[in-house]
């Protein structure tokens, strides 16, 4: 017995010196932190495994073989959150939208996929909201799944998979109406049928759903509202009632209301709101992602020299509804509608929002514990705080001086595991 006793006392010690060697510990340490909400001098940041176990002054005893990592001359901040990504996208001077939808094959289209979600994270971008497929249907939470099984890297996808339509509204088009095109999000007609995607959208791995609450097919093209605010109230409920948030698609005045009204958790454009809006948006706590960088691009592709040709009208109402928000309070979500310029330049978004008149260290809010909160993952990212997730980047310089420094990334860490240094 004596001889089993000691057996066993040495299988336990075995066991516990084990299971303490396979704890990680990283102490980094930079000139300065972002914490997501301000910037900390004389901190450093002390990693576990997957998880932030210190955040602070050096107050505590390093545990026995951490990895230091001197990041002398940079800032360290939370992994950035980009809030409205399409990564089955790819810019439209290089493949116009129509012919992205109808002729890329779904193989191609995650191949590239694949390619933008490593190029994502790899400019510090550790999460992704990506709102819709555009036609590529759930292969979004394909690469979801992928991305979390260690298969290929990327950053954490919050996904939409197909969006929502009212029937006949969306594209692609044909002149024939004889011919019925493959679309680049789920059609709709009436209330039982928006019952039925939002719970086939829930079912297939959709974590949120998007809706488009206006859209470009008025009798000569022009945007007009799709839903109601019935129909849009009775999607709200439908998804709030799952735990999940819904969004919508909105550049009308009207739209804009009507998914306001609704419950919407965020406006996605919003590229004609007016004062009035605004101040309904303030007053019901919905959020505005502006995506400024996809009309910038846009209107290049079209052929506008920035820099030296007048400003295009579209840039300047932009500009001014932007500014119209900020005034009223609106909280800002970080987010470009990346997809349609490319991948990998996310801080675009960044440095438009400061361009149009928003302050370098609200910016960085909003990219890191704005979008956290907003889409509803506060607990778990967009903070260097102790026990959230290890999703963490440096980059060189200080980006509340400089919003340009948020692209001389240096190192980037998700989940504890460290993709680039």
């Amino acid at each position: 017995m004596k001889k089993l006793s000691c057996f066993l006392t040495l299988v336990c010690v075995g066991f516990f010196t084990v299971a303490q060697e396979k704890d990680q510990y990283m102490l980094l340490k930079p000139d300065r932190v972002f914490d997501g909400e301000q910037m900390r001098s004389g901190w450093v940041v002390l990693v576990k495994n997957n998880l932030i176990e210190q955040a602070g002054p050096m107050s505590f005893k390093l545990p026995a073989g951490s990895q230091v990592i001197e990041l002398k001359g940079c800032t360290l901040l939370p992994g950035l959150i980009e809030g409205h990504s399409h990564l089955f996208l790819h810019p439209y001077n290089e493949t116009s939208w129509d012919d992205q939808v109808l002729k890329e094959s779904r193989a191609e289209r995650t191949a590239r996929a694949v390619n933008h979600a490593k190029a994502t994270l790899l400019a510090g971008f550790t999460t992704v909201r990506d709102l819709g497929t555009e036609g590529a249907m759930y292969d979004d939470a394909g690469l979801k799944n992928a991305i979390e099984k260690g298969v290929v890297p990327g950053p954490r996808m919050i996904v939409a998979t197909r969006a929502i339509v009212a029937r006949g509204t969306y594209g692609p088009r044909s002149n024939n109406p004889d011919i019925e095109l493959p679309q680049g999000a789920e059609e709709v007609a009436g209330l039982e049928e928006l019952s039925k995607a939002i719970r086939s959208q829930i079912g297939h791995g959709a974590d949120l759903l998007k809706v488009y609450a206006d859209y470009r097919y008025g009798p000569q093209g022009e945007v007009q509202p799709t839903f109601s605010e019935l129909e849009l109230g009775w999607l709200n409920g439908n998804t709030t009632s799952s735990g999940r948030k819904a969004v919508a698609h909105a550049t009308t005045p009207e739209g804009m209301k009507r998914a306001v009204n609704a419950g919407i958790s965020t406006i996605e454009h919003g590229d004609d709101g007016t004062e009035e809006v605004f101040k309904l948006m303030k007053e019901k706590a919905v959020a505005l992602c502006p995506t400024l960088a996809a009309g910038d691009a846009i209107e290049q592709y079209r052929g506008w020299k920035k820099g030296t040709d007048p400003e295009p009208g579209r840039i300047t109402n932009k500009k001014k509804s932007f500014a119209l928000a900020l005034k009223a309070g609106v909280t800002i979500c970080m987010g470009g509608d990346v997809g349609v310029y490319a991948h990998g330049d996310n801080a675009r978004e960044m440095e438009l929002m400061v361009d149009y008149g928003m302050k370098a260290p609200d910016v960085l809010r909003s990219a890191s514990s704005v979008n956290a909160d907003v889409f509803g993952y506060g607990n778990k990212i967009g903070r260097i705080k102790k026990g959230l997730l290890a999703d963490i980047i440096a980059v060189e310089g200080d980006p509340s001086l400089d919003i340009k420094q948020i692209r001389n990334v240096k190192l980037v860490m998700k989940d504890g595991k460290i993709y680039k240094q």
